[in-house]
């Protein structure tokens, strides 16, 4: 659902550009409150990993694919906030290394890929998990389900932005059918990539997982055939180091393989924005990105012939620019979540006489 330059016009795309600021400089705000110091590094793996993934298209329907949007996979794995911070780091990465999605319509790409997918996401999240009982199966449903609705969310609100800045003169109620028809089906690949990534890191690191904090149940004892609350237990120590640095060195194995490997055998038809404004002639005024001369342009690297060496290379390439620049960004906001709390930085408005 990457938006290229042209789609969407010059005023609409400066508004959603004010907008994408906004919420990207509240996001930093709110992310010094869920990231830490084990979660931070955590956050520009989840960063490297969307952007692995995205490389991964699988078919869906007539000669269409879909691919990961990761809004809500990172909103449930490292906090809303942080997600959005997270996803705005790929579409930044993809834009201006591999011209994938417009760089006018970067504030139009991080409003609906990021904003948007991430708020719904965990807004539905939260209200599963709260009726849901509370176990790591329901927080694994939850996710599913989450991801699931996210992407026509994010088809409904570019049909919103079409509809008031549209380029192309084209029935709107159209436009409407065609995205969410083909998005709900992409939403289903979403949601099970979503739930399995949740359902793995909370297999081995349940207390990672942002999504799942608060949600440990009672250990219940027999008595007298009926069972009952045992009595409070001191808290479980916290895991070393070593099994945290274990999950970030599997995390990081894993995208590079990912987008090194298995994106060669991803799929080659267009997405789903790509197929609907092919059909129903949005792309008529699309144009050519700013660095579509970039030499990682369409996600191969210029003048190597090879296209599965010239894509593997890209997409470590790739992974490697998103792991460093998010974490770059989420260990300066970890510091300064750090720094705010420094007993040197309390103000004790305190009057002193002489």
């Amino acid at each position: 659902m990457h938006v290229p330059d042209g789609f969407i016009n010059a005023p609409t795309s400066a508004v959603t550009g004010v907008v994408a600021a906004g919420a990207v400089a509240v996001s930093l705000r709110g992310a010094r409150r869920e990231l830490d110091e084990r979660t931070a590094p955590l956050a520009g793996l989840v960063a490297a990993f969307i952007f692995a993934v995205q490389m991964l298209n699988f078919p869906v329907a007539a000669g269409t694919s879909g691919h990961l949007l990761g809004g809500a996979l990172a909103a449930i794995l490292v906090g809303p906030y942080t997600g959005v911070l997270c996803v705005s780091v790929v579409l930044l990465m993809q834009g201006i290394l591999f011209a994938d999605g417009g760089l006018t319509a970067l504030g139009v790409n991080i409003t609906d890929m990021a904003i948007v997918t991430t708020v719904v996401a965990y807004a539905l999240f939260r209200g599963l998990v709260k009726v849901l009982p509370r176990t790591r199966r329901s927080v694994t449903v939850a996710s599913f389900v989450a991801a699931l609705v996210s992407v026509p969310a994010a088809a409904l609100a570019f049909t919103f932005l079409y509809w008031i800045g549209g380029t192309t003169d084209i029935a709107i109620g159209k436009v409407a059918t065609a995205m969410v028809g083909v998005h709900v089906l992409i939403g289903i690949g979403e949601a099970a990539i979503t739930a399995l990534t949740v359902g793995a890191v909370i297999a081995v690191r349940p207390d990672l997982v942002y999504g799942a904090r608060g949600l440990r149940q009672r250990l219940k004892l027999r008595v007298n055939g009926e069972l009952v609350d045992a009595p409070g237990a001191e808290p479980a120590p916290a895991p070393a180091a070593r099994s945290h640095r274990k999950l970030w060195i599997t995390g990081l194995v894993t995208s590079l393989v990912l987008a090194g490997f298995v994106s060669f055998y991803a799929s080659a038809n267009p997405d789903g924005l790509e197929k609907v404004a092919s059909d129903k002639g949005i792309d008529e005024k699309a144009e050519e990105q700013a660095n579509a001369d970039s030499p990682l342009a369409d996600y191969g690297v210029e003048d190597i012939a090879n296209a599965r060496v010239s894509g593997g290379l890209a997409g470590v390439i790739g992974v490697g620019v998103t792991v460093v620049s998010g974490s770059a960004v989420f260990w300066a906001v970890r510091r300064r979540r750090s720094d705010d709390a420094s007993p040197t930085n309390t103000d004790t408005n305190t009057d002193s006489t002489v």
